[in-house]
């Protein structure tokens, strides 16, 4: 049996990021995985990487050694088959959470060699999913865009190979009245959930369900 790790990094456990991490882990579990849903803003306390240098000396090469909340989450990723992450987007980036996770994540595999770069072996597919307010044109290469591909790419050098789900133009709220928010139109906000999130539950259970169907590879 296939093992699966989903992480919700948004600190709201059942609105936008936390339900397509939820439905890409259903579609993972539609194939026969096993799969361990992760609030991680429901952890004990953790913290980013502290520059400890553990990670880089015997007997903890390649592993972090940084006992809080972070802990089991990054040894459970260590023995997985996927990785699904979902993260709103924060001000242009990705949630203090995600980051903090993401800092771990990536530098305990980090050896400072010119070869091999990484100490991790262990590759698996990994989902990156963002919600955004912003509308998915603004996705670009010289907007958003290139910041999703810095993670996609640090993530598939040093986990594995990383496909991306973006969900844009979000509804962040219920009721859109209840806040002096003259940016947005919120009944139009309103209507998209109900007429295009639905779609994006699909695409997230459907990668899910690929990823351990047919788990894409290391280019």
């Amino acid at each position: 049996m296939k093992h699966i790790v989903a992480i919700n990094a948004s600190p709201r456990t059942v609105w936008n990021t936390a339900q397509l991490v939820r439905e890409a882990a259903r579609g993972a579990e539609s194939e026969g995985a096993e799969v361990e849903v992760i609030d991680l803003y429901r952890l004990e306390k953790f913290t980013g990487c502290i520059s400890c240098f553990g990670c880089k000396r015997d007997p903890n090469k390649g592993k972090c050694i940084c006992r809080d909340g972070l802990y089991p989450v990054l040894e459970a990723i260590r023995n997985v088959h996927g990785l699904i992450i979902g993260t709103p987007n924060y001000l242009g980036d990705v949630s203090a959470g995600f980051r903090a996770l993401y800092e771990r994540l990536i530098f305990e595999s980090l050896t400072y060699k010119n070869s091999p770069r990484s100490y991790n072996e262990h590759l698996i597919p990994v989902l990156f999913i963002m919600t955004s307010n912003a509308p998915k044109e603004y996705y670009t290469p010289f907007g958003y865009g290139g910041m999703v591909k810095n993670y996609e790419d640090t993530l598939g050098a040093f986990v594995g190979k990383t496909k991306t789900l973006i969900a844009g133009n979000t509804q962040q709220v219920k009721d859109y009245s209840a806040y002096d928010w003259t940016m947005f139109d919120g009944e139009a906000k309103i209507r998209r959930r109900e007429e295009v999130f639905p779609k994006e539950k699909e695409k997230a259970y459907s990668l899910g369900a690929e990823m351990v169907k047919s788990p894409w590879q290391r280019a």
